[in-house]
């Protein structure tokens, strides 16, 4: 069996090794650009847009209701056929 501490230690050692790389700054460059992408482009998170589609759908309920209320008040006028 291999030496645990031996794995741990070269384990380690390649991540110190990886952070302090050029690559580590590229990882940080490439998240930060994509953050800033993102942010520009005014996204919502998928809970606000269930909220949202939520919401809408009562709003159309709403308005076929009333537009079924106005029709038959409409009907009832004098005057109207």
């Amino acid at each position: 069996m291999l030496n645990t501490q031996f794995l741990d230690d070269i384990s380690s050692r390649l991540s110190q090794l990886i952070a302090a790389s050029p690559a580590r700054d590229i990882e940080k460059n490439a998240r930060a650009l994509l953050a800033s992408a993102f942010a520009r482009l005014d996204l919502v998170t998928r809970e606000e847009f269930d909220i949202q589609a939520a919401v809408l759908a009562g709003t159309r309920e709403k308005l076929s209701a009333l537009e079924a209320r106005v029709a038959a008040l409409e009907a009832g006028l004098p005057g109207r056929k």
